[in-house]
């Protein structure tokens, strides 16, 4: 299909998983109802607290991912599930991993979080989340045939453009960017940084984000779908809450025309 409605579930993700799931639920429920063909959730979606390699699942297989897995076929949508911590057969820190799932239920991607987000501040703030997450190294796109050719990510991600660009390179119209961003960088970057990246690759980007007081500091907020001209489509309010935007994928062809930013790249001189 090439118009479709994509919802997005903003949440308040705390240490009850059991409350987190039940609220996820609840909202899936509703964005079904509202239309949506493509439900995306944000980060850390089942879990937001000090002992992640304790709350680490199997994936596919684990207690999220069957949950996940019912709720697609209960109504026939194609699920984005954020992010969960998933087991690591290589490591005792776990994965930050993305899961998406398919109207029948199954997994059909899966994506680790790439950076880190590592910051040691002389004399300031140290924060490593390299620590406690074991960081991925592939590059992953998933095309679903039915709801978009969708590029993965998570969070941090977002500030490396060259994720991005190799996502649309390999056929990415719609870039996913689940976050639990911080309220300090968010009001200055969360907005310019997603905006930019739909614009420099003509795609549309839909970025479900955390609200609420975490362990370690405010969440930003602020979920919103951007189209590929870089306009913001949908934006949520300052509450959990379901989003929902029109996708037109024509459009992302149309908008590529306009620009050729893609097609007039120059990568034989596009060297260190």
């Amino acid at each position: 299909m090439n118009k479709f409605v994509a919802a997005v579930i903003q949440l308040d993700s705390q240490d009850d998983v059991d409350k987190n799931l039940n609220t996820v639920v609840s909202f899936i429920r509703e964005a079904a109802g509202r239309g949506a063909k493509l439900i995306a959730m944000p980060e850390s979606m089942n879990y937001i607290g000090m002992d992640n390699a304790g709350h680490s699942e199997v994936v596919p297989g684990g207690r999220t991912f069957q949950l996940m897995s019912e709720q697609a076929k209960k109504y026939n949508v194609w699920l984005h599930c954020g992010s969960i911590y998933e087991k690591s057969p290589d490591d005792k820190r776990p994965y930050n991993c993305t899961m998406v799932i398919n109207p029948k239920g199954e997994c059909v991607a899966k994506y680790h979080k790439i950076h880190p987000f590592d910051v040691v501040i002389p004399d300031g703030p140290v924060n490593k989340e390299s620590d406690r997450i074991f960081p991925g190294d592939k590059i992953v796109t998933v095309d679903t045939k039915e709801v978009g050719h969708l590029g993965l990510s998570i969070c941090y991600d977002m500030r490396f453009c060259e994720l991005y660009r190799l996502m649309a390179l390999q056929g990415a119209n719609i870039l996913m960017v689940p976050a639990n961003f911080t309220m300090n960088t968010g009001k200055d970057h969360w907005e310019a940084i997603l905006r930019t990246r739909a614009i420099e690759n003509e795609c549309y980007v839909i970025a479900p984000a955390q609200i609420g007081i975490k362990p370690k500091f405010q969440a930003y907020a602020n979920s919103m779908i951007i189209d590929p001209w870089g306009n913001v489509i949908a934006r949520a309010s300052n509450r959990p809450e379901v989003i929902t935007a029109m996708i037109d994928l024509d459009y992302v062809q149309k908008v590529r025309k306009q620009l050729c930013t893609l097609a007039n790249r120059r990568p034989n001189v596009y060297k260190l």
